[in-house]
């Protein structure tokens, strides 16, 4: 038999084995059927799907109003109650439930994580898409204004646009930590529209006459996304953590009836770590919880979507 012939009927029977399968498999379904058979993304999808549940629902879930100061009577000096029947956690400075307040907290999380991330994907997708379309001095003044937001720490950065602010609220979290993520978005997708321009399927568009904002938007953007979809859930664990961060520095939301996970980690460690290390305990568990999840579905998700990856 000779070489022609056997790598022939090798051909034909790797045809006949995807057959068998049900034919090819797309990128984003071998995707999806190996992040099914990752044990660390099932953990993931697991921790992230339960907070946002948490957060949907919590008004309905927690076992008490977060606001009402149930013992207040009860409280000397300021001092947080310890577990009784009742309040499985304790309760917080002013006789509210510790619980409750941990529970409702998870949404403001949420809030403050989701618009602060969503608010950077647009934004950098804007300057990153426009440096990689345009290129020439827009792409070199549009990358120096980002390798100036990048030259700053990311959360000294956050603290410093927050200080700004004349009165911190929730907003000015979400505006801060939302500037400190467009340059990586911006940085990610210009990266990927410059690798899709000396593409075939690109240069063949061009080669046509095809109009370069249909080459941009229907070739090289499409095609340049899905990293930077990917980032986004990589983003949004650091966000929560930064957003926590600058509440416990003070510079979040003023409002102390609303629970918030930064301000009630905050508030327990300079105050009460001595006398209650659950005010502190508590919250920290929960962001460092919750910022595993996002991460490990993120790893998951990029190492899935990496063509490199398949088999």
């Amino acid at each position: 038999m000779s070489m022609a012939t056997r790598k022939r009927d090798k051909i034909d029977a790797l045809v006949a084995r995807s057959a068998d399968q049900g034919g090819g498999v797309s990128l984003l379904g071998d995707a999806a059927r190996r992040l099914a058979r990752n044990p660390v993304a099932i953990v993931g999808a697991v921790i992230v799907v339960l907070f946002i549940l948490l957060a949907i629902f919590a008004p309905w879930i927690a076992p008490k109003d977060p606001t009402t100061q149930y013992l207040i009577g009860e409280i000397r000096q300021n001092t947080p109650l310890p577990a009784r029947d009742g309040f499985p956690l304790g309760t917080d400075q002013f006789g509210r439930d510790l619980l409750s307040r941990l529970i409702v907290g998870s949404r403001q999380s949420l809030i403050v994580g989701v618009m602060a991330t969503l608010i950077g994907l647009v934004a950098g997708m804007i300057i990153g898409g426009v440096a990689g379309a345009v290129g020439g001095w827009v792409d070199s003044l549009l990358m120096r204004f980002t390798d100036i937001l990048l030259s700053v720490p990311g959360l000294l950065l956050a603290i410093s646009i927050a200080a700004l602010a004349k009165e911190p609220s929730q907003w000015s979290v979400i505006t801060a930590v939302a500037i400190v993520s467009v340059p990586i978005f911006a940085r990610l997708l210009r990266g990927s529209m410059l690798a899709q321009r000396g593409t075939d399927h690109v240069l063949a568009a061009r080669a046509l006459g095809v109009k370069e904002s249909t080459i941009v938007f229907r070739h090289m953007l499409p095609n340049s996304v899905s990293p930077v979809i990917v980032q986004a859930t990589l983003t949004l664990a650091t966000a929560i953590i930064d957003a926590a961060a600058l509440s416990f520095l003070g510079l979040g939301d003023q409002d102390v009836s609303r629970a918030e996970w930064g301000a009630m980690l905050g508030e327990g460690a300079r105050v009460y770590f001595d006398v209650a290390p659950s005010m502190t305990l508590w919250p920290g568990v929960a962001i460092v919880l919750v910022a595993l999840g996002f991460t490990l579905l993120g790893e998951s998700l990029r190492e899935a979507l990496d063509p490199k990856n398949r088999r």
